[in-house]
């Protein structure tokens, strides 16, 4: 259905110029002088800093179409529901995102025609957002661009990644995601 787009068509993602040290690893040598749980701080210092550095990467990749991978979030969660929109506070419920932070993201996507809100028909005091057309392809552009980059970890086989995805279960699940 759809076709990988051509990689010199694929924007490039400026190349961040590196430490010259881990700063995990000096960040747990300096922790390890003052306090414990050295593996769990490590690891979650680990988890946050690739998080920065993939979502760096990805709202790199979609700034050309005029999204950040917030804004690409909020419509691929509308292309999913049954009707292409979802009221303002699922938006933020299920992003788990606060709704002070989901309108100025609504306000963004519907100034670029992406989305459209409306008065919810049935709750006056909620508002929807509704995907447009446009939004549904601005979105499938971006979807490939971020399959051509592999979402930032192209670094990792598809194991590695399943190995990653059920590490992550059990701290998502203790944390009541799920």
């Amino acid at each position: 259905m759809n076709a990988s787009p051509d990689p010199e068509e694929t924007p490039a993602v400026t190349p961040r110029p590196g430490l010259p040290f881990d700063p995990i690893e000096q960040a747990a040598r300096l922790w390890s002088e003052h306090w414990g749980e050295l593996p769990r701080m490590r690891a979650v210092t680990s988890l946050m800093r690739v998080h920065q550095l993939v979502l760096l990467e990805m709202d790199e990749l979609l700034r050309p179409l005029g999204l950040t991978f917030a804004r690409y979030e909020v419509l691929v969660l509308l292309s999913f529901s049954r009707r292409g929109a979802l009221p303002l506070g699922k938006i933020g419920e299920r992003l788990q995102v606060h709704a002070t932070s989901v309108t100025p993201l609504v306000k963004r996507l519907e100034a670029a025609e992406l989305i459209q809100r409306t008065p919810h028909p049935e709750d006056g005091r909620a508002v929807l957002a509704s995907i447009t057309t446009r939004g549904r392809q601005v979105l499938e552009q971006a979807t490939q661009v971020l399959l051509q980059a592999q979402f930032g970890l192209s670094s990792l086989s598809e194991d590695s990644c399943d190995q990653l995805t059920s590490l992550l279960t059990a701290p998502r699940e203790a944390a009541g995601d799920f």
